[in-house]
């Protein structure tokens, strides 16, 4: 097992940053892609990025382009999101996931989910 522990979360003005973490702990993550994903109210749950185990590939889906930025350390087993020009729209709980690489980037696909964090853009 997995466990994926995020952090970070909070409430923020419109044009604001916040900075996501997740600590990964228990068996390896070595050759998982790291994932955020995110789930507002009444929503289905959401890709926002990813970041394979090598860090040189790294994919965002098109509402946080330019805006958001995904780190990760596996010497520390860490994966981080910057999340910068924050909009009323990302309000959403953020989830941490570990998915194996080379699957689709699903929620479907993902083998461990952390608990999810809680950010809130004010306009």
């Amino acid at each position: 097992q997995v466990q994926l522990v995020e952090s970070g979360g909070g409430l923020v003005q419109a044009g604001g940053s916040l900075r996501l973490s997740c600590a990964a702990s228990g068996r390896t993550v070595r050759g998982y892609s790291m994932d955020w994903f995110r789930q507002a109210p009444g929503k289905e749950r959401e890709f926002v990025a990813t970041i394979n185990w090598s860090i040189d590939s790294t994919y965002y889906a098109d509402s946080v382009k330019g805006r958001f930025t995904i780190s990760r350390d596996n010497t520390k087993n860490t994966v981080s999101l910057q999340m910068n020009s924050l909009k009323p729209e990302d309000t959403a709980v953020y989830y941490c996931a570990a998915r194996p690489g080379g699957t689709d980037r699903l929620p479907s696909q993902v083998a461990y989910w952390g608990q999810g964090t809680q950010v809130t853009v004010s306009s």
